[in-house]
């Protein structure tokens, strides 16, 4: 076993993607730090130094030892009471396969460590666990002797016995359900059903489920006893929370909060599994007894019969090792960095995030264009020259008096070369940004707040060679039509006059604008986006659009003030207003004719045009990498994955200890789903009972 451990974590290493291995060094730091036992020089853990001090498992005075001892035996594959180091770095690898868990518990029952599990050795280990003591199962049952045979001599291999494992808790619940049925008329009273999901079952139930079983079964059985189908469909439903999840998200296109009935339901499951009718309709009644005692935590939820939502699958899915494993598999795995990916890979990716960026850009523009020119002609709106009466009052005076003059359309003067030029800005400053972030993340996936303000920053300046000959073409279109009985401006008649050089004037302005909104705007996107998500990490599409425009309203008022600089020097100025020589020069001549109070000039409607417009932006480029995703191996936005979310291992058994690096990060939930999974629990396994 210790040599296929060995193998185990070399294949970890080399090409699994699941994880790591830790710095060698630094595990060996770790181990000498917790071996309390000495023995020829060498350090070893004794069993307590591995569970109670490194684990962090049973650390009460009154602790089983002989529960210490079993957890400890699954690490000490030489069985002689002691872990070495080599152990220790076996047991490691073993934590990053996908079937850890099994495995795991295959050495949990090799108290011999030879690699194969004998009846003695199954049954020695069964008798310790709070389940035995419950319920003792039959150890002479025909269920034992199929796998042991019929004189129980037979050993069974770990892919023999991951299979028994799963078997036996079926059969466990089938025995129990036998004994109660003293007269084989396949009927238990609902006292009994109870006991037996509460002593067998229970690593199933929800606490919300536990308080509501007598009462689902009286609703499902007339009060009459619980037959035998309705006892194996109960179990069947339990098993199986989470594709009842994806068959609930097939049902509804992957909308959580559709309400969904019985008969679509059904129809949902028949197309992608077996789950019964009869498990279909214990579902709902389940549900609408809790809506009934107000379990779901939802005001609305006894408005609700006879019909669900996601959450309600949440309140009775059980929590299992499963979400912690997801979720620290997620933390740990690395993102391949672009020497691992390959320079043409890395061309296709961001091939790739500029096509998305660009349909974003488009869109974001086109939903907000009307509320950008008035904008630009607020912040235009002179009072230091002589330029007679005021043209507009504020901005929604502006808005009229565009329709009154120029039509509806005239609110998206100048939209053409906008949406020409914004493709390819909004779609550079996107994948610049997804670019940069991926430098600056670790192995782990994780980046520090710095490095996400200067992937902003760097993606707000490479969009100016974009931004700057669209904007002062824009804005010169969308001042035009201020002047009465003028002659119609188009956008290559601008470009001609302006030439290569004219069209980067203001740049500079457009730099101090663009670079610190990016900074801004990128890292508070990306925390609002994580605080709006749900318990899975997931965000829905209306929670992509809020965080973005949130995100946009800070960035956005905050460079109001070289925004108006900005303006103003790539404007013409019109016979008697002011001319500016630079960047310096028009900041002195605004605040020296206009006041401090004109740098702020257009703030609102610069607020409502660019939060919602990165808000609508960002929410298209995220959804279409949902919708059109291609893995380069790369990274791509936390929260967009559109999946169903596996339940997990509580908060408090979430390993805080530094020392847990490489796989033991999953060292607590490993051992948490030996109960969860298999309901295995052993006396006094307070760390992760709560008992």
């Amino acid at each position: 076993m210790l040599k296929d451990s060995l193998a185990i974590r070399a294949s970890c290493q080399e090409g699994s993607g699941y994880l790591k291995r830790a710095n060698s060094d630094r595990l060996h730091e770790i181990f000498n730090q917790y071996a309390t036992h000495e023995k020829n020089g060498e350090k070893f853990m004794t069993p307590a130094d591995f569970v109670r001090s490194y684990l962090g498992l049973y650390t009460n005075t009154d602790y089983n030892p002989d529960s210490v001892k079993l957890l400890a035996a699954i690490v000490d594959t030489s069985k002689d009471g002691l872990i070495s180091f080599t152990e220790f770095q076996a047991f490691e690898g073993l934590l990053c396969v996908p079937d850890a868990l099994y495995r795991t518990a295959f050495q949990l029952f090799d108290t011999n460590g030879n690699g194969m599990v004998a009846f003695d050795e199954f049954a020695e280990v069964m008798k310790k666990t709070v389940l035995h003591q419950r319920m003792p199962f039959n150890m002479d049952s025909d269920f034992i002797k199929l796998y042991f045979g019929k004189d129980k001599k037979r050993l069974i291999t770990y892919a023999e016995f991951s299979q028994f494992l799963h078997d036996f808790h079926e059969e466990y619940a089938t025995e129990a359900f036998r004994k109660f049925d003293k007269d084989g008329e396949g009927f238990i009273s609902a006292v009994d059903f109870q006991d037996i999901m509460l002593s067998i079952k229970s690593h199933l139930l929800t606490k919300e489920v536990k308080e509501n079983l007598s009462a689902v079964v009286h609703a499902s059985q007339t009060g009459k006893k619980v037959s035998f189908p309705y006892f194996m469909a109960f179990l069947s439903l339990l098993n199986n929370m989470e594709l009842i999840k994806r068959i609930y998200l097939n049902a509804t296109n992957g909308h959580r909060n559709q309400e969904v009935t019985k008969e679509e339901f059904l129809h949902s499951a028949q197309m992608m599994s077996q789950i019964t009718p009869l498990e279909v309709n214990i579902l709902f009644e389940l549900c609408d007894l809790l809506h009934q005692t107000g379990s779901t935590d939802d005001p609305e939820a006894d408005t609700r019969l006879g019909k669900i939502v996601y959450n309600d699958l949440v309140v009775i899915t059980p929590e299992q090792y499963f979400r912690q494993i997801t979720k620290r598999l997620a933390e740990i795995k690395a993102v391949s960095s672009p020497e691992e990916r390959g320079v043409i890979v890395q061309i296709l990716e961001s091939g790739y995030r500029f096509a998305l960026g660009s349909v974003g850009g488009a869109v974001g523009a086109t939903a907000v264009y009307p509320i950008d020119l008035v904008k630009t002609r607020m912040q235009n709106q002179r009072t230091g020259s002589f330029i007679g009466e005021l043209m507009y009052r504020n901005s929604f005076d502006c808005c009229k008096k565009v329709i009154r003059h120029e039509g509806f359309f005239g609110l998206y003067r100048g939209l053409v070369p906008q949406l020409m030029g914004v493709a390819p800005e909004k779609a550079i400053k996107l994948t610049v940004n997804d670019f940069v972030r991926d430098k600056f993340m670790d192995k782990k996936g994780n980046i520090l707040l710095y490095g996400e303000i200067i992937s902003g920053a760097c993606a707000g300046g490479s969009q100016v060679i974009f931004t700057n000959p669209l904007e002062i073409v824009k804005i010169r279109l969308q001042v035009a039509g201020e002047i009465a009985g003028g002659s119609k401006v188009r956008a290559w008649s601008v470009v001609k006059e302006l030439g290569i050089f004219g069209l980067y004037k203001g740049a500079r302005a457009c730099f101090l604008r663009d670079v610190p909104f990016s900074a801004i705007y990128f890292p508070m996107y990306a925390h609002t986006k994580a605080k709006m998500a749900d318990e899975g990490g997931y965000n829905t599409p209306i929670s992509l659009l809020l965080s973005g425009a949130i995100a946009g309203v800070p960035a956005a008022a905050l460079v109001t003030p070289a925004d108006v600089i900005k303006t103003r020097l790539q404007v013409v100025a019109r016979e008697g207003q002011t001319t500016y020589n630079g960047l310096m020069d028009c900041a002195r001549k605004i605040y020296k004719e206009e006041g401090a109070r004109a740098f702020w000039k257009g703030a609102t409607a610069r607020v409502f045009r660019s939060s919602p417009q990165f808000g609508v932006t960002l929410f298209t480029y995220e959804l279409l990498q949902r919708l059109l995703f291609v893995d380069f191996g790369g990274s791509r936005p936390s929260g967009s994955e559109q999946k169903v979310p596996a339940m997990g291992v509580a908060d408090e058994i979430r390993s805080t200890n530094p020392d847990h690096i490489g796989g033991y990060q999953v060292a607590l939930p490993i051992f948490m789903g030996i109960e969860t999974k298999f309901g295995l629990a052993l006396p006094r396994f307070q760390a992760l009972t709560g008992k």
